[in-house]
């Protein structure tokens, strides 16, 4: 799994240059995932909204789980696989990133986000396993890891630590950033 991160850190870094530039100017990451892809989401949102490395600017990062009323009302009213997608009608805007967690690729719920989404002019990206997975062909750029679910998720941790370093490597300077992440 580490080759397959090494070779990743190019995107990682290319996202986060991506996600310095929209989120500095108004628009939102919007995070999800299932279970322990979940609680790696909303590591990510904090660490975005909080701070990574250093301090900065807060930046725009919300996880769709996070709101246990929103879900559990979703969940109730619409079933749970429109508990993200619901959230992305509600949250998004075009020009937004949504960023999906999976280790399987397959949950309902972020293949119908994915599809809200693209209807609403928002960018998918996704961290899953391994590839083909049906997440992966709806979006607009994956990274695919192979393993099992555990180690999958583990490589997922790291992505997201190495995502928020090159966010915060690629803010302006005034904003407090360091050199660019190696690729």
């Amino acid at each position: 799994m580490l080759p397959e991160l090494r070779a990743a850190c190019a995107r990682l870094d290319r996202w986060g240059a991506e996600l310095a530039a929209r989120l500095t100017s108004g628009q939102r990451l919007l995070v999800a995932g299932n279970g322990g892809s979940a609680a790696e989401a909303q590591h990510l949102t904090a660490e975005l909204v909080g701070r990574f490395d250093r301090d900065r600017q807060a930046l725009s990062a919300i996880a769709l789980h996070g709101d246990s009323s929103s879900v559990t009302a979703i969940s109730n009213d619409y079933g749970y696989e429109q508990v993200f997608a619901r959230q992305v009608h509600a949250h998004g805007r075009p020009g937004d990133v949504l960023l999906l967690l999976s280790t399987s690729g397959a949950s309902a719920n972020l293949l119908t986000a994915a599809k809200a989404a693209a209807s609403t002019g928002i960018t998918t990206w996704a961290m899953t396993g391994p590839a083909p997975n049906p997440l992966a062909a709806r979006c607009d750029e994956v990274l695919c890891l192979p393993g099992p679910s555990a180690a999958v998720q583990e490589a997922h941790l790291v992505g997201v630590h190495l995502l928020c370093l090159a966010v915060e490597a690629a803010l302006p300077a005034h904003l407090g950033a360091h050199p660019r992440m190696a690729s």
